[in-house]
This record gives structure tokens, C-alpha cells and sequence, in this order.
């Protein structure tokens, strides 16, 4: 049995089509979800989304969102997402370097909440990356 996935972001479908298995980053950990697993709504953390399609494993990185499970199919919505073979390795590299950085020159309890947060969404993107096999 298969599962359709949909992700979604607020301007694009990054993806829809028959999967086998996910692992999903959610806000009280991860989650494995196969065919006919029982129906939920949950919210997405910002991290690693894994799908298997037959044998091989994909990466995507999620930025927080929602998620609905029901009837063999998910549906997730996200404030982003980038699937792990789109995102450039020095980039997104760079893009952490300048985040670390930014948090250890951060002010302010807002531009401390907003640094981490930075580093966060950069963190998983750099993740995504290093789990592609």
C-alpha cells in the first residue's frame, strides 16, 4: 500500500505524489507514518521531513507548519520547504556561518528569539543536505 503526500507552501506545491513511508518532524518529535496509520493533525516543526519512495530515501526541509493524516493520505502545510537535492551545499553552508554569527552579535531579548530562529531554518537546510544518500 502507498500513501499520497502533498507538501505545500503558502505559493507552490513542492510535492505530490505516491510515497511508501514518512518521517515527520513534529513539535513533540518524530513521527513515522506508513499506510493506514490512524487519522491526526499535528503541527510540523521547523526540521527534516524523510520519504521513502520504494527503496530510496529523500530529505526535504520544513519550516513549521501544519500537517493532517487521514485515509492514506497527508497533507502538509508549510511556511517553506525545500526539497534536500535543491538546496546548494555552500550556500546553504555560508547561510549557517552568517546565522551562528548573527546570534553571538544578537541584542535584545526579540533579536535573540529572531537570531535563533535564523539559525534554526539554516541548521535544517545544512541537514537536509548531510542526509541525502
Amino acid at each position: 500500500m502507498t500513501l499520497n503526500l502533498c507538501v505545500l507552501t503558502p505559493n507552490r506545491i513542492v510535492w505530490d505524489s505516491e510515497v511508501k513511508e514518512i518521517i515527520l518532524s513534529t513539535n513533540s518529535g518524530q513521527i513515522g507514518i506508513l499506510s493506514n496509520h490512524a487519522s491526526i493533525a499535528t503541527a510540523v516543526d521547523i526540521g527534516i521531513l524523510r520519504i521513502r519512495v520504494n527503496e530510496q530515501w529523500l530529505t526535504m526541509a520544513l519550516m513549521g507548519g501544519f500537517a493532517r493524516i487521514g485515509n492514506n493520505e497527508i497533507t502538509i502545510l508549510v511556511n517553506d520547504a525545500e526539497k534536500g537535492s535543491d538546496i546548494d551545499p555552500q550556500e546553504a553552508q555560508q547561510t549557517l556561518e552568517i546565522a551562528e554569527a548573527n546570534l553571538n552579535k544578537a541584542k535584545g531579548k526579540r533579536e535573540i528569539i529572531e537570531a535563533n530562529l535564523t539559525l534554526r531554518r539554516a541548521r535544517t537546510r545544512v541537514e537536509a543536505i548531510n542526509m541525502i544518500s
